[in-house]
């Protein structure tokens, strides 16, 4: 899931303006790629890079790869921070009053999922060491 997310924010690197409308990365993003600014290429590719190294991990953890360091350590962070992200949404909403935009209801259900798949993944991973 980490590796597709990667793909696509490659995407919308690749995919200009409107891509990063599309996926609400905000009006200022959009334009600030319209005009060429390189801000949101270094960003996008940031993130895209930190999806491609947890996907790595989570590929390590399943045995598809070879074990990499701190292989528990990382899985566990890596869980940690998609489901802190994925349940950032409820203060938001309730304490700082943020309106729940569909960017952010979308973006937080996605992240939710991905962090009670890794914790699932890690529980197996317990389970047979």
């Amino acid at each position: 899931m980490s590796a597709i997310a990667a793909v696509l924010h490659i995407g919308i690197i690749l995919g200009g303006p409107s891509w990063y409308r599309f996926f609400g990365a905000g009006e200022r993003m959009a334009t600030a790629a319209q005009a060429g600014h390189l801000y949101p290429t270094i960003v996008t590719s940031c993130i895209a890079l930190v999806l491609a190294a947890w996907s790595a991990y989570a590929f390590s953890g399943a045995g598809l790869l070879a074990r990499l360091p701190f292989l528990e350590l990382a899985l566990v962070l890596i869980t940690i921070v998609y489901l802190l992200r994925g349940l950032a949404i409820l203060p938001l909403i309730s304490i700082a009053k943020v309106p729940p935009t569909p960017f952010l209801v979308w973006s937080s259900l996605i992240c939710l999922a991905y962090g009670l798949v890794h914790m699932i993944g890690l529980m197996q991973m317990w389970r047979t060491s």
